[in-house]
């Protein structure tokens, strides 16, 4: 009962828009942000910010601490900073998609081939999934001939809708901040990282995005893959 209450709670805090968005802005930015920064976020006032940060705290969706802005000390106060708790919530925040995974896992189970053995066929159904993916986005948009720029643009629109948080971190760069199969990573992490791969490569495949890679680069509470300028 405890986790169901801990989800209705969630959901309420998250229904309203301000508190929505300034939850997003904090998970986004990968490191502690003061009230004012929240505030300037949303739009509203730092008395305002600082009410709605503390119900995202207590429905156990941030963690509060007093802490100097950049590592500097100042005079003065030691400001409140917020991160995003170190828990999932089974409303799915951070997203998960255990859908696409049972789908992807179920076709390799269907089509595994006599040349193949387990793996090779899941990470096989994940590119082809990821390429019909790709391909459908492409026929929607019609978008012609794909630079880099405006590939990476294309994938990382797409991308957010399947829970991936991508992040433009560089020009040449959108990085996945999110693993939507992250619970599963910890018993076996080359095969999700595989599978993730195998996925986006499929999807910039069947985009057509010759300019784009895959890359895996993984990093610690992450995806394990950047998508960067080939």
């Amino acid at each position: 009962m405890e986790k169901a209450g801990s989800a209705v709670t969630a959901v309420a805090a998250l229904e309203d828009d301000l508190r929505r968005g300034m939850y997003d802005y904090i998970r986004r930015a990968r490191r502690p942000v003061g009230r004012d920064e929240a505030a300037e976020a949303v739009g509203i006032s730092r008395k305002l910010a600082a009410f709605h940060l503390d119900k995202l705290v207590d429905a156990g969706l941030l963690c509060a601490r007093y802490a100097p802005l950049d590592g500097i000390r100042k005079v003065g106060r030691t400001p409140k900073v917020y991160e995003p708790a170190r828990t999932d919530i089974r409303i799915s925040i951070p997203p998960r998609r255990h859908d696409l995974l049972a789908d992807i896992l179920l076709d390799a189970v269907l089509t595994e081939g006599d040349q193949e053995n387990a793996a090779q066929s899941a990470k096989r159904a994940a590119r082809e999934h990821g390429h019909r993916l790709g391909a459908a986005e492409r026929e929607r948009t019609r978008p012609g001939r794909l630079g880099a720029e405006r590939a990476l643009t294309r994938a990382r629109e797409v991308l957010a809708e399947y829970g991936f948080e991508p992040d433009r971190e560089a020009p040449d760069c959108v990085r996945l901040r999110n693993c939507p199969f992250h619970p599963l990573t910890a018993r076996s992490p080359e095969l999700v990282c595989g599978l993730n791969h195998a996925f986006l490569s499929g999807f910039l495949a069947g985009l057509e995005a010759r300019s784009v890679e895959a890359v895996l680069e993984p990093r610690p509470g992450e995806c394990c893959v950047s998508l960067r300028s080939a």
